[in-house]
Formats: C-alpha cells, structure tokens, sequence
C-alpha cells in the first residue's frame, strides 16, 4: 500500500471524428525555454519511438512533445552507429527531445555534452524509470533513485551541461522499486532543487513492470512535494478520457503517454482535443487505419534506409494497428510475415475499408502487461540508501571507462591506433 511520504508525404486528411461530452482545459506545459503547446509527452519505448513513429504522431499533434528512444550514454560517447541514428531528428521537429540512461555522472555528463556541444536536442530527459532486468542489475533505470547521491549526482551534472545552452533537462521515474522501496517523493524534491525543469512519475513500482494498476495517487503526492516544476502523470492513460480524469485527480500538469498510442497515432489527437476543450474524438475507418500503417511502414523503411528492416518492424504493429478490426486471422498473419512494401499495399488493399471503428473492442489496454517480478539489482543495493564502498568503485570504474572509450573513439578517428582492437576488447569487458 501506498503512502504519501522531413517528410515523406503531404499533410493527411483528417480522420473520422466524432462528439462526446464537454472536457475541461488544461493550460500550455512549460519545459524551461520551450512551451509545449499540447501538455502531452511520448514516452519513450525501445524499438517504437524512432524517428519515423515520431513523425507520424506529430501529423496529429505537432504541438506535444515527442521524446526519443532511450540512449544510452556509454553508446552515446563511444559514438555507436545505431545510437547516433537514433538520436537523429526530422528537420522540423522541434523540441528535439533525447532520453538518456546512464548509471554514473561521469558518463552521463559526457553524453550529455555530446547532445549540447553538438546541437542535437532541444531537451534532455534522464531515465529513471526503465524495469527490465539488464538495466536495473546494473543499478540503472527505476533502480538508481534508491541511490540518493548518485541520483542527484547524475541530475546535476546533465543539467550544468544543458544549461550551457539553456537546454532543459527532465526526469522520468516510477514511485520506487517495491512497496517497501519507495522513492519518487525524495527524487522529485532532488531532481527540482538540482534544476530540473519538470518531473513525470510513472506511478508503477519497478516490481510492477506493467502489472496491475497505476497508483494514480502517488501521482498527487509527488504534485504536493514539488512546487516550483511541473509534474507529471504517467500510467493506465489509454484514451483522452482517461488523460482528463489523471489531471482532475491528481492536479498533475501533463501527461506523459506510452503503451496507449500503439497502433493509435491519433490518440495525440483526441488528446490535444480534449485539453482544448474540444469534443471531437478519432474513430477511424478500417481504411484509414490501412492508410497510416502504410505510411508508417513507409516512414521506417526511409528511416533505416532498408525496405527489408522497415518492413520487418512494422510486423509488431500490425495486430495494434487492426485491434477490434475484422480483419481475419489469415490476413493478419500474412501481415506479420510482410517483407516488401509492395506486399503490404497488396495485403491491405484485401481489407475493407469502409468498416467502421469498433468501439469498445478497440479500446483500453495496449502492449505488454504481464506479472510482477522480482527485480534484478547489484548485489547488496537495497542495504542501504547510500553507496557502499564497492558500489563507489564501480561507479567511479564505469565513468572512467566512459572517460577512456571516448578518447579511445577520437583517436580512432585520427588513425593514432595501427590497431585498436585490443584496447576496446579491454573496454568493453
């Protein structure tokens, strides 16, 4: 229990819409310099918020603010191919937004300085939230706020960097580790009074994972504690509706949405809408869904700049995409196994278009759910709020390493190495 301690295409039409009941209105989110117009963020996901997904909500809403795929700094520094595309951003999106995870300062603060130097992003978010078991073991993601100094350490050296340049950094992070291990409350107040610009609560436990309900009211007390930086609410947002009622309850700013957009770009829509005080909701027909899946398809092979592999991601947004639909489980199938962009116009030009939005069955819960599990840390992690010696070492270990592999890349680069194998097999292992 818890306690309150580019662009491919020309503009799309729009999408069917329809009435439902007057919503209120919330106000323009401020993130340091940058207003976001509509106070709704995408939260990144791994595999799903590239540049092309990007893109395709922003058709939606343009003025919500679309964060990146989690980066991981070490990539970051040493330069690593797919990170540094991934970090890429269409030519007119702005803020551009990247998420960072990081498990010491040292790197975090030179990925950072990578981003800022660089002009790469607009606005830095850190990761305190991520539950999977290769970053938590690690003492990363939702795992690291039990860790008080190394927490703020973290916070404070990638917002001196950003503020180099008056670019804003956030702080995305769940309640805590466990129902005994709750740390949202003590890391909110960290994170405002090292100059964050705002901090979301995804108001799950690590333990959690997608489990279960959000507790919502965490999301209340984190609101009450931090008063001088928005806050806001993450979890179980799976409509505009739903987005209203978290900001009623909870007093929260913003809303920071994940799983409820897979398949469903135009839920930014409905919700941009909905704090507009407006009563149009998106009920698409077969047909229009067919359309933006098929650009979306489009829009990732353009970004890997492969048919194959765009055609290849899109398979695990298919059945998103055609949730409620009476599309038939053959064809749903043979939508999973596409590989061309020419087999995919030929399987969707075999659905019909004219079926209407199926309501309910559409709606509700989208993406991974699962159980709770136990969660995956370093060895001796939850004894105590502070590092131990040995914790310091290896924090004090991976910065320097993050030091070394960042001049190991650069010197690479001007050919100082005959061979520099052997270093980096030292640096990564």
């Amino acid at each position: 229990m818890l306690t309150a301690q580019t662009t491919l295409t020309a503009p799309q039409p729009p999408m069917t819409a329809v009435a439902q009941s007057v919503l209120p209105v919330l106000p323009a989110l401020p993130i340091g310099r940058h207003t976001v117009s509509t106070p709704v963020v995408l939260a990144p996901m791994a595999g799903i918020t590239n540049r092309a997904f990007r893109r395709l909500c922003r058709e939606h809403a343009p003025g919500a603010l679309y964060v990146s795929e989690m980066i991981t700094s070490r990539a970051l520094v040493e330069r690593n191919a797919e990170t540094m595309r991934l970090i890429e951003h269409d030519a007119d999106e702005s803020p551009r937004s990247v998420q960072l995870y990081s498990v010491d300062p040292v790197t975090a603060r030179a990925a950072a300085r990578i981003l800022v130097q660089e002009d790469r992003a607009d606005h830095i978010d850190l990761n305190f939230g991520c539950p999977v078991p290769k970053v938590t073991r690690k003492g990363g993601g939702s795992a690291l706020p039990w860790k008080r100094d190394l927490f703020r350490a973290i916070v404070a050296a990638v917002v001196a960097e950003g503020a180099r340049r008056d670019i804003p950094v956030t702080v995305k992070m769940r309640i805590g580790i466990d129902d005994d291990h709750l740390t949202y409350l003590d890391a909110g107040v960290a994170a405002e009074q090292e100059g964050a610009a705002a901090v979301a609560l995804h108001a799950r436990t690590a333990a959690q994972h997608y489990s279960g309900y959000a507790v919502w009211p965490a999301i209340t007390a984190l609101k009450q504690a931090v008063t001088t930086i928005p806050v806001l609410g993450n979890g179980d947002i799976w409509s505009a509706d739903d987005a209203v009622r978290m900001v009623a309850e909870t007093g929260c700013d913003g809303v920071v949405v994940g799983r409820g957009c897979l398949g469903r770009p135009w839920l930014f829509a409905d919700l941009a809408a909905a704090f507009e005080g407006s009563t149009l909701r998106v009920q698409p027909t077969l047909g229009e869904v067919a359309d933006t899946m098929r650009r979306h398809a489009a829009y990732l092979v353009e970004f890997y700049d492969d048919e194959n592999r765009g055609c290849r991601d899109i398979r695990k947004h298919i059945a998103w995409y055609l949730k409620g639909f009476p599309a038939g489980g053959t064809m749903r199938q043979h939508l999973a196994l596409v590989d061309s962009l020419a087999a995919l116009d030929r399987l969707l030009d075999g659905l019909d278009a004219d079926a209407p939005w199926p309501g309910a069955d559409a709606e509700g819960q989208r993406g991974r759910a699962g159980t709770p599990k136990r969660v995956a840390l370093p060895d001796g992690w939850l004894d105590s709020p502070d590092l131990s010696p040995e914790q310091q070492a290896l924090v004090a270990q991976a910065g320097g390493a993050a030091v070394f592999g960042q001049t190991l890349v650069m010197q690479e680069q001007k050919g100082l190495f005959a061979d520099p194998a052997p270093l980096r097999a030292h640096l990564e292992s």
